[in-house]
């Protein structure tokens, strides 16, 4: 089960780039509601990878999404072997 939460996020999260290089698709109700899920995860991925690689000449690249994914892949093995280990 926790997997399946996990993969719906981070697939939320790579609809979420894909649609931001459509142009127009930021406002549809879609990607409002995959705004609204996402920001919370990817916001302080934001904040911190803009304070170590601010940017250079007007230009940012946003690595938060692949930083969160990381993160999430990682919290979700994490979770999965404590599961592990508590039926052990």
């Amino acid at each position: 089960m926790t997997e399946l939460f996990f993969r719906f996020v981070e697939f939320l999260i790579i609809i979420r780039v894909f649609m931001t290089w459509i142009p127009g698709t930021i406002y549809s109700p879609v990607y409002r509601f995959i705004y609204r899920v996402t920001e919370p995860i990817l916001e302080p991925f934001r904040r911190l990878t803009f304070r170590f690689f601010p940017p250079a000449g007007g230009v940012y690249l946003d690595f938060s999404p692949f930083i969160a994914l990381f993160f999430l892949d990682m919290i979700q093995r994490l979770i999965t072997s404590l599961m592990i280990q508590m039926i052990y």
